[in-house]
């Protein structure tokens, strides 16, 4: 095993807490495209046409590979999906793309055996592979578990031995949803069984000296992959294991929150230095997967480079301590939000994260710019309307406005401008270090005081008077900004310091940045919705931020808005719109997934804080939906089953009258809302 994964050995889950350091892995060959060792992160995604198909799967399978994919992953239920991959495999073979062909298998141990003679990897779900799933709940004494161990071990050998004959990789993909009946019954719906449940078949493939193996840990709850992928790494290297890993939210949806959703989980983890492959699941087309993919990955190609070529800019509060997960407050497989106190009983404590937008460059006569901030002015009746992602700070700098704001907006300006206010209602000042130290005149409600990483650590900090109205702003101008204020919040923890924290991100986007790449984007949106999800996501999936405040002058602050709260929701931090939980369509799909999205997108998307889980086959539900209030499943062609938790209670439904019967199942429940 290689010197880096022995590092993990003196209890860590990744080479460094404070600084960006990739985890080097096993190299596994898959076809003429290695993974892992030192190779670049991977760009992959799956066909959403019937195997079947043979021109339309390799027609889209073009396309995918042309928009960056350097895998390309297929559907195969069933033999005769199986059998067909060879002939998609020589058409795209005649034209010229040798991209390697994955083979993705559920229930079906004889599709995954012919498939692995001839794609170059499979991928089984150690859930349904050949274990079982019927929701039933054992109590398995320990040689009733060994027993079915081995039932599992007679029925996998096989496959591995056609692997180790041809050459073929495979991936062991844990799913959250789908984890089988005893691994719930002794594990439960947890990180832990999602990782049990992959490392008892690499044990199986490792008895049979099979080493040719890829790992994922997939959820549609991004907090739970993270946790699961970092005990997945912590439990590998403690029994001498460095496989590469997938990385993938699945059923993450489509547009902006699948977007966000995706980057939470995926950035937490390549932050970590984890991962050697990616799969950006959108309920889009396959080929608008890859791009999304790329730019993800490519901060940290570019991360890397300046890295190697310049001193590392982190703050370093904690270089050469050795940083280990043993030696801190905050567990990095167990969510609990970071305890601070109620600050004006407004921010911090149990209070939700607060959101900041700047709108100090916006025409502050005119009231209806705070539309931007979620508070909508009617002209009419001279009142505001609060919309349901409605900011709580509005930053004005030296700026002061010439109409009056609604009484629970607060407004941030800078110390000196604050100073001069006739009336300081509702109005804070927002302080340098320096200007908090010599302050004569503070306010007794909120003071916002700017500060970096390696602030804690300066003589002014030990100045500080500490009291119940500070807050801080955290900024970082490092390369590796998410693991300098990670580090910041570490040594919090260490001085027990329970001061409310915003943590605040600037962003300056410029074509030939590297922070652009070869993606070749410029679509500033995406890439603030991706930069700012990880960035602040991967704080928040830990229980670190009391607010977050996003600067990003290129962009409308509508969008800097919708970004903020969509960071919150998909972190679970913040609840504020129904939150779909929709599988990017394959082979298997029973109808169009996009369109069915959207379809009861447009009727639900009003009814904040339930989960709808719109799924295309059973294969997708009803476990991979996970914790969703509903569910909405194709079970046959022009048919849908409809689901209460994982509960089927009306199965087989006609699909024209299939969302109005939903919507029905959500009124008995007296969950429905009529909109105003």
């Amino acid at each position: 095993m290689n010197t880096d994964a022995v590092k993990l050995l003196q209890g860590r889950y990744c080479n460094s807490l404070t600084e960006y350091s990739r985890f080097v892995t096993r190299e596994v060959f898959i076809g003429d495209v290695p993974m892992g060792g030192n190779n670049p992160i991977r760009i992959q995604s799956m066909t959403t046409t019937d195997t079947m198909d043979t021109i339309g799967t390799v027609e889209q399978s073009i396309r995918m590979i042309e928009a960056g994919c350097e895998y390309v992953r297929i559907t195969a239920p069933s033999i005769k999906e199986a059998q067909n991959l060879a002939e998609i495999k020589k058409q795209l073979r005649q034209r010229g793309y040798t991209a390697p062909l994955v083979a993705d298998i559920h229930f079906t141990p004889n599709a995954a055996e012919v498939a692995a003679r001839i794609v170059e990897k499979v991928r089984v779900n150690p859930g349904n592979y050949a274990d079982k799933k019927k929701f039933d709940q054992i109590d398995y004494t320990d040689l009733e578990y060994q027993a079915e161990l081995e039932r599992i071990n007679q029925k996998f050998a096989p496959l591995v031995k056609i692997c180790k004959e041809y050459g073929t990789a495979m991936r062991i993909g844990t799913n959250h949803g789908s984890l089988s009946d005893r691994i719930m019954s002794r594990y439960g719906d947890t990180p832990q069984g999602m990782v049990e449940s992959a490392m008892e078949f690499m044990r199986m493939c490792e008895a049979l000296n099979y080493y040719n193996l890829v790992i994922s840990m997939k959820s549609s709850n991004p907090q739970v992959m993270v946790q699961a992928y970092r005990l997945l790494v912590e439990t590998m290297v403690a029994e001498g294991m460095n496989y590469p890993l997938h990385l993938g939210v699945t059923e993450a949806g489509d547009g902006e929150d699948g977007r966000i959703k995706s980057a939470v989980g995926i950035g937490t983890l390549l932050e970590d230095g984890l991962g050697d492959t990616v799969r950006v699941s959108l309920t889009e087309e396959p080929e608008a997967e890859a791009p999304v993919a790329i730019a993800l990955v490519e901060r940290y190609v570019s991360r890397k480079s300046k890295a190697e070529s310049q001193k590392s800019e982190t703050s370093n509060i904690t270089q050469n301590s050795e940083l280990k997960t043993e030696d801190l407050k905050h567990n990095p497989y167990e969510y609990k939000k970071r305890e601070t106190y109620e600050a004006n009983a407004f921010i911090g404590g149990h209070m939700v994260p607060r959101v900041v937008i700047d709108l100090s460059k916006a025409n502050l006569k005119d009231p209806a710019i705070l539309a931007d901030a979620g508070y909508l002015y009617s002209p009419l009746l001279d009142k505001y309307n609060m919309a349901e992602q409605s900011v709580d700070f509005v930053y004005l700098a030296g700026e002061l406005p010439s109409f009056t704001f609604p009484a629970n907006l607060k407004q941030l300006y800078n110390y000196q401008t604050w100073q001069k206010l006739a009336s300081k209602i509702n109005c804070h000042p927002v302080f340098t270090l320096k200007e908090y130290i010599d302050a004569d005149d503070r306010s007794s409600a909120l003071d916002l005081v700017k500060i970096k990483a390696a602030d804690i650590d300066s003589e002014e900090f030990g100045l500080l008077p500490f009291n119940s109205s500070l807050v801080f702003v955290l900024e970082t101008d490092a390369l590796n900004g998410m693991s300098d204020q990670r580090s910041f919040f570490f040594k919090m923890e260490e001085l027990e310091l329970n001061v409310p924290v915003i943590v605040k991100r600037s962003y300056i986007f410029e074509s030939e940045s590297p922070e652009v790449g070869k993606s070749g984007s410029n679509d500033f949106t995406t890439l603030l919705q991706l930069y700012t999800a990880t960035d602040l996501g991967a704080l928040l999936v830990d229980g670190f931020g009391d607010g977050i405040w996003i600067d990003a002058p290129q962009l409308p602050a509508n969008i800097i808005t919708s970004t903020a709260f969509g960071i919150l929701q998909a972190t679970r931090s913040r609840i504020s719109k129904t939150e779909y939980i929709s599988c990017p369509s394959c082979g298997r799909t029973l109808f169009d997934l996009m369109e069915t999205t959207q379809m009861i997108r447009s009727r639900t998307s009003h009814l904040k804080g339930l989960k709808i889980g719109i799924m295309g086959c059973i294969v997708n539900g009803p476990g991979e939906m996970a914790d969703a209030d509903y569910g909405y499943v194709g079970s046959g062609p022009g048919k849908v089953t409809l689901y209460r938790g994982k509960e089927a209670v009306k199965k087989n439904i006609a699909s024209t009258n299939a969302l109005d019967e939903l919507i029905g199942i959500i009124r008995e429940d007296g969950n429905w809302i009529e909109v105003e």
